[in-house]
């Protein structure tokens, strides 16, 4: 029976109250794992362990745990953090890594727990655990040493069936004060100043704190800067110049395990950055110049002309946006800002040297960076994101992010927004997952067929076919960005999905989303030379199915559907 595919004529994210017009889709995360908890059920066969707030599609889990402290310390003072581990199922072979940041560090710990180890994000202990159902309890004592946003996180894992549905986190955001009763609840990183790391960098000034009153991020209208990121020139007749690198240092799940994960030191590429200056000591703050870090090596160099001799002082704002085409925000939508230390009494050329993003705000520029590994292998005939958009009417992707969340993982077609829950940002491959979902939604302009029995889902298993379709395409953009079929999550959990007729841990057939994926990658690395011939027959003709995909579209726009691309359907176990 054929089906009629009505589009919408814009996309989706440029119509002003889009939720009016289109029913809120929400898509998850790729959940991988059994239908049921790997190993041995709880004791009822049903795990109900939920952590996440109402709106994400995280599946309920057969492990939770919770942290919380006594009290808030401030600096100089103790506390005791309890962290209680739930199980609803016997885990043989549980790992609970509890992890604090720099401004805390372990007066003691209940015996079991490693010694700590101690590393430029903090302290971390973690232990085995033998679980049967029911909670069992661990302490901490703990001291703050230094004031400011601190957040301390627990995780708990089956270290022998990587699974979200046998794991849990959950963490506490406080900042901790100078003196006693001074420390408070939640943590505030959406606007901070630059890391220090080693001191100033090669032929850097000594500097001095960036003036309290430094202007808001500017955000970028619809009007100004370039769809497109690219690092911005100097002008020709630029007498003052100010440059540098900016870093970012974040922990990656991907060369990581459950109870550490790897520490990473990158450059952010085509990051937005604003000079601010004071011409004189006492004159008004102004923006001297705009542009973006860049790609690839996070460096900078902004030039304007100045009026006076030299400039009292300027400083460099760093913006989690790149010009239109991408952002990360904080809870209430704002762009997250790192401000570098100032130099005074400026004049030609000058470094900052290496700026490191402020240390709380580190997994939003993660994720923002992540996004720089999709952009510039998009598959797009366009400056857009997407084949079916054009130049100078490009819609961005939006990742929200803040510490603590449990607002994820999921994308919805209602804001057109990626929501990450607190260590999301961590995987690599989860945050791309999510930004496949996007771009398959800017690829159908506003249209997304209907999918049932989806919500949960799992990577390995059956699903149906509209959801092994739209899963699939989505860890198919994850796979294709990091030329590999491994999928990772934020607890630093992996499980590699290769496949082929003799795997027998994954289901077979196109109702499945692994099956789907690594059957696309490879019609795209071995038959279409790329994926951009694909998104373009995908921005024409949408699919509700992998069948309606390869079957119908695949020739009428030219594609291999022959014996060749059969035989890579056959390989993962589809067969039309």
């Amino acid at each position: 029976m054929s089906r009629k595919r009505v589009l919408r004529p814009v996309p989706l994210a440029a119509l002003a109250g889009v939720g009016a017009c289109l029913a809120v889709v929400v898509v998850p995360s790729a959940f991988a794992g059994p239908t049921t908890p790997a190993g041995p059920s709880a004791p009822n066969g049903t795990c109900t362990i939920r952590t996440a707030e109402k709106h994400s599609e995280a599946p309920p889990s057969c492990l939770g745990v919770t942290a919380s402290l006594d009290h808030l310390p401030a600096v100089g003072e103790q506390a005791t953090l309890t962290v209680d581990v739930k199980a609803q199922a016997d885990v043989k072979n549980a790992g609970l890594s509890v992890q604090l940041p720099p401004a805390l560090r372990i007066a003691g710990k209940d015996a079991g727990l490693a010694a700590p180890t101690t590393d430029t994000f903090g302290q971390r202990t973690s232990q085995k655990l033998a679980l049967t159902p029911g909670t069992r309890s661990v302490k901490v004592k703990v001291e703050a040493v230094a004031a400011g946003p601190a957040q301390i996180q627990a995780d708990i894992s089956d270290i022998d069936h990587p699974d979200p549905r046998r794991a849990g986190h959950d963490s506490v955001e406080l900042t901790v004060g100078t003196s006693k009763g001074s420390s408070d609840e939640g943590v505030s990183v959406s606007k901070g100043r630059a890391t220090r790391v080693n001191g100033p960098g090669p032929g850097q000034r000594q500097a001095r704190p960036v003036n309290p009153k430094t202007p808001a991020p500017v955000r970028a209208s619809a009007a100004s800067a370039a769809a497109s990121p690219r690092a911005a020139a100097p002008a020709a007749s630029a007498q003052t110049c100010v440059g540098g690198t900016f870093r970012n240092r974040f922990q990656s799940s991907e060369g990581g395990s459950w109870n550490g994960k790897a520490n990473r030191d990158e450059p952010v590429s085509n990051a937005n950055i604003i000079l601010w200056g004071k011409p004189t000591a006492n004159g008004a703050t102004q923006k001297l110049a705009t542009g973006m870090t860049g790609n690839g090596t996070g460096k900078f160099n902004l030039c304007y002309t100045p009026r006076t001799s030299s400039t009292s002082v300027a400083w460099v704002e760093f913006q989690s946006q790149a010009g239109r085409m991408w952002s990360v925000v904080d809870a209430n939508g704002g762009l997250y800002a790192t401000t570098s230390y100032a130099l005074n009494n400026i004049s030609g050329s000058t470094s900052l040297g290496n700026v490191y993003a402020n240390q709380g705000q580190s997994r939003a520029w993660h994720s923002f960076d992540t996004l720089n590994k999709l952009w510039w292998n998009r598959g797009s005939t366009t400056n857009c994101w997407a084949s079916s958009q054009q130049d100078g009417y490009c819609t961005p992707i939006t990742v929200q992010w803040y510490p603590g969340s449990t607002d994820g993982t999921y994308w919805t077609t209602s804001d057109d927004k990626i929501h990450l829950a607190d260590n999301d940002p961590d995987a690599e491959h989860t945050t791309v997952h999510e930004a496949g979902h996007a771009l398959m939604g800017k690829l159908y302009r506003g249209w997304w067929p209907r999918v049932s029995n989806c919500s949960p889902h799992y990577v390995d298993r059956t699903s149906s076919t509209s959801c092994g379709w739209t899963e699939g395409f989505a860890d198919a953009v994850a796979f294709h960005t990091f030329n590999d079929t491994t999928y990772y999550w934020g607890n630093g959990a992996s499980l590699n999905l290769a496949n082929d007729r003799s795997t027998r841990n994954i289901d077979p057939g196109d109702a499945c989303e692994a099956r789907v994926a690594t059957a696309l990658v490879d019609l795209w690395s071995q038959v279409d030379g790329g994926w951009m011939k694909s998104n373009a027959m995908m921005a024409r003709n949408p699919q509700s199915s992998f069948r309606e995909y390869f079957v119908t579209d695949r020739p009428a726009y030219g594609l291999d559907n022959g014996a060749r691309a059969q035989s890579i359907l056959y390989k993962h176990t589809i067969q039309y």
